[in-house]
């Protein structure tokens, strides 16, 4: 099945002015937002003029880094490449999230972590029979995500589907316009289209993994997966070939000390919680981080808010009450 929208259909005015209200949620005091919305439809005009005649050339990015909780580059592109970015999103991603596996959880729509988590548990029951035989489960990680996703190759991929040369020139030029560690080499975390394009690049990973390798309890996260088995001798089996396509297919590596195969009754620490056959609790450092934001960085109430929805969904009621008394504290010497 092909892409059926055409390039006329993403760069319309139409397009791009919905893209404008949904890319401006929540921005309207930065600045840089301020600015392209003053004269927002000769902006938009001069953006579609440029699509137009084929003119059109991605900006520079802004660099800056942010811990969360690891240091983490951003590249941030001009309002007018993000408004593209939006209006490229909004025809793709419908398309695309058709092409995924169910159980590939990162960047779509009604998915996230918390479903991720359940659905980790559901497997967690089944492949142990109610927790009545034990389960094994290979977790890797994969190095570097972002920084060495190979353009030439996710371009490819995108061939795969989208004949329109237009369209692919297009995504071509966005995909291009970053730089990493080396030429043709990366994508920007901080772009909309980067959290689409990574699905794309790893859907090739997922599918192998659940047609090739036929490992039907398994889960991805972004860089992160798993696969649940009653017979830790086939996770072994598995992982040389799961290697070896990372490698040949998608120019992909498994980062080496974050390779395990671990009961669940040990406990396995995924997507920022430990868990364990019926229950769940949070990393010990991701609960330091909390503490240390509320404490010293004086959180705000809608902070400490999502914080304890954050630890809801795990055994937390001693936590959640830690939380509110720390945070009480942390009010009363403002």
């Amino acid at each position: 099945m092909k892409f059926c929208h055409a390039y006329n259909d993403i760069i319309s005015i139409e397009n791009l002015l919905l893209a404008w209200k949904e890319f401006i949620r929540g921005k309207h005091k930065r600045k840089d937002v301020q600015i392209f919305e003053r004269d927002l439809m000769e902006n938009v005009i001069s953006l579609h003029d440029d699509l137009v005649s084929k003119s059109y050339e991605h900006l520079s990015y802004e660099f800056f880094r942010i811990y969360d909780p690891k240091l983490r580059d951003i590249h941030k592109a001009s309002v007018r490449d993000r408004l593209l970015h939006h209006a490229l999103y909004r025809k793709l991603y419908s398309f695309f999230d058709g092409k995924f596996i169910a159980d590939s959880f990162s960047c779509r729509l009604n998915k996230g972590t918390h479903k991720a988590m359940n659905r980790f548990r559901s497997f967690a029951y089944k492949v142990s029979l109610n927790h009545t035989r034990t389960v094994w489960i290979l977790k890797c990680d994969i190095r570097k995500f972002f920084a060495s996703i190979d353009q030439e190759i996710l371009i490819k991929l995108l061939a795969k589907y989208i004949f329109d040369r237009d369209i692919l020139s297009l995504l071509s030029k966005i995909i291009k316009s970053f730089s990493g560690m080396r030429a043709g080499v990366g994508l920007p975390l901080g772009n909309l289209t980067s959290q689409l394009l990574v699905n794309i690049y790893m859907n090739e990973f997922d599918q192998y993994i659940k047609h090739r390798i036929r490992a039907k309890n398994y889960i991805r996260y972004a860089d992160d997966f798993v696969i649940f088995s009653h017979d830790k001798k086939q996770l072994y089996e598995m992982l040389p070939a799961i290697q070896k396509f990372l490698f040949e297919h998608l120019r992909l590596s498994l980062h080496p000390n974050k390779i395990s195969i671990c009961t669940i009754a040990s406990g396995i620490d995924f997507l920022g919680w430990v868990h364990f056959p019926n229950h769940r609790v949070l990393r010990t450092t991701t609960k330091k981080r909390m503490f240390k934001n509320i404490k010293i960085k004086k959180a705000k109430a809608e902070t400490v808010q999502s914080y304890l929805g954050l630890v809801s969904h795990g055994n937390s009621w001693k936590l959640q009450q830690q939380i509110q008394s720390i945070a009480n504290k942390a009010f009363l010497s403002v």
